[in-house]
C-alpha cells in the first residue's frame, strides 16, 4: 500500500467526481501490482465507483485476463504503448466500467535494457465512446517504490483528466 496523503486526497476527489457523474473504474496493472486499485479502495465508499481490478503481472495473464494478443506482446514487448493500450481496452471490455486505466513498466531494480530502461512506464486510459489515450514516462532508476508511486500518480492523472 502507498502511504501518501496527497495521493489519497486525489483518490478521494477522483472517486467523488466519478460517483457524481455515475461512472465506474476498472484497473489493469502490471508493474504496480494492484497499487492503483488498492489506493482507490482504501477510500471509504469506493465500491460505488471501483468496478474491478486486474493484476496481470505475467504476459500469460495479460493474454488470458485482458485479451492482449500474445503476438502483440512478442512483437512489441510487454512494456510498450501498444500493450498498455490493449490492456486498458481489454479491461474496459471485460468489465462494467466506463473507464479503465492500465499500467505496464519496469520498476526495477533489474529487468531494464538500453532500449527499455528501469523506470520506463507506459500507461493508457480507455474511456467509453472515446479514443484510448497513452502516456509514456521515463522516471529513471529512482528505486522500485518511487517508480511505482509515480506511476500510481500518473494513473490518477489520466483518470482525473476525464472526471
Amino acid at each position: 500500500m502507498i502511504d501518501d496523503p496527497a495521493l489519497y486526497a486525489r483518490a478521494q476527489a477522483l472517486l467523488s467526481a466519478y460517483e457524481a457523474a455515475g461512472l465506474r473504474i476498472a484497473t489493469a496493472e502490471s508493474c504496480t501490482g494492484g497499487l492503483v486499485a488498492g489506493l482507490l479502495t482504501a477510500v471509504p465508499g469506493s465500491s460505488a465507483v471501483v468496478e474491478r481490478g486486474f493484476v496481470t503481472y505475467s504476459n500469460a495473464a495479460k493474454t488470458a485476463m485482458l485479451g492482449v494478443p500474445a503476438d502483440l506482446i512478442a512483437a512489441e514487448g510487454a512494456v510498450s504503448e501498444a500493450v498498455a493500450r490493449a490492456m486498458a481496452e481489454g479491461a474496459l471490455a471485460r468489465s462494467e466500467a466506463q473507464a479503465a486505466v492500465a499500467i505496464t513498466g519496469i520498476a526495477g531494480p533489474g529487468g531494464g535494457s538500453a532500449h527499455k530502461p528501469v523506470g520506463l512506464v507506459h500507461l493508457a486510459l480507455a474511456f467509453q465512446d472515446a479514443a484510448t489515450t497513452h502516456l509514456e514516462r521515463r522516471y529513471g532508476d529512482l528505486g522500485r517504490d518511487e517508480i511505482r508511486r509515480r506511476a500510481v500518480g500518473d494513473a490518477l492523472a489520466l483518470l482525473e483528466a476525464r472526471a
